[in-house]
């Protein structure tokens, strides 16, 4: 077995209970979060194109955004799963692809296409989630595909009523070959539990490491019956206040 099949194994067997994957944006805090005693993380496409200089919402080309990867899991030892927006125009065989040659074992792929200014139909998200698991199966190598809804985030773009989309999308996703879900901005506990009845899958919940998320902290989290966490741009934004208040002493 390759080392990235390796660390696929061991990343997916971590969502049988509950895992936190905190989220990463360069080497320094990929490696300061691995000093933590994490055993696993995530990269944000958010944290990660600030860090860039640019803009999230597909501001970075695919090169961009592998670049980014390849640097962090290139500075730690541990299974590292990266937000890939909807996947910057690549077919799933290349995305799945250059996931790999980046070292990245793990992928969240949303259903908004930000260069079209449109989301995908419920079925045509699922279709690029199948296809993305048929790529990591034909590799070799159980990629943890995190399929992610906007559906309560971008109402607009689908129409529909957001818990009943979402729901739709994420049970689409499911039978497509994800291998946790991860609807965005659940409005309330409720919604995200009307969610959890529904699926089997690990669902993945975004938190604010001091503040907590829309159910609570990570007790409340934990017993919700969501069994994946991650901070997306939470954690930068905490320490970007931190270093202002750190800073400002000094000026």
């Amino acid at each position: 077995m390759s080392d990235l099949a390796r660390k696929a194994t061991a990343l997916l067997a971590m969502h049988d209970e509950f895992v936190v994957l905190p989220t990463a944006w360069d080497a320094w805090s990929a490696r300061t979060l691995v000093d933590t005693g994490f055993a696993a993380i995530s990269i944000g496409s958010h944290p990660l194109a600030e860090s860039r200089g640019q803009q999230d919402n597909e501001g970075m080309s695919l090169d961009d955004a592998m670049e980014g990867i390849a640097r962090i899991t290139a500075s730690v030892d541990v299974p590292v799963t990266a937000d890939v927006e909807s996947g910057y125009g690549a077919s799933p065989a290349e995305l799945i692809d250059r996931l790999l040659a980046a070292g990245a074992v793990g992928l969240n792929v949303e259903d908004t296409v930000h260069g079209e200014g449109r989301m995908r139909e419920a079925q045509e998200h699922a279709d690029y989630v199948a296809g993305l698991r048929a790529a990591a199966d034909a590799a070799g190598v159980d990629v943890v595909i995190n399929a992610r809804t906007d559906a309560f985030a971008r109402p607009e773009l689908h129409g529909g009523d957001p818990l009943e989309e979402a729901i739709l999308r994420m049970e689409l996703a499911e039978q497509a070959g994800a291998r946790s879900l991860y609807p965005v901005r659940p409005p309330s506990a409720d919604a995200l539990q009307a969610i959890l009845t529904q699926v089997s899958l690990p669902v993945n919940v975004t938190a604010h490491p001091i503040k907590g998320s829309v159910v609570g902290g990570l007790a409340e989290i934990r017993a919700s019956g969501a069994r994946r966490v991650t901070f997306g741009p939470l954690l930068q934004m905490a320490l970007t206040e931190s270093i202002q208040e750190f800073a400002r002493p000094w000026r």
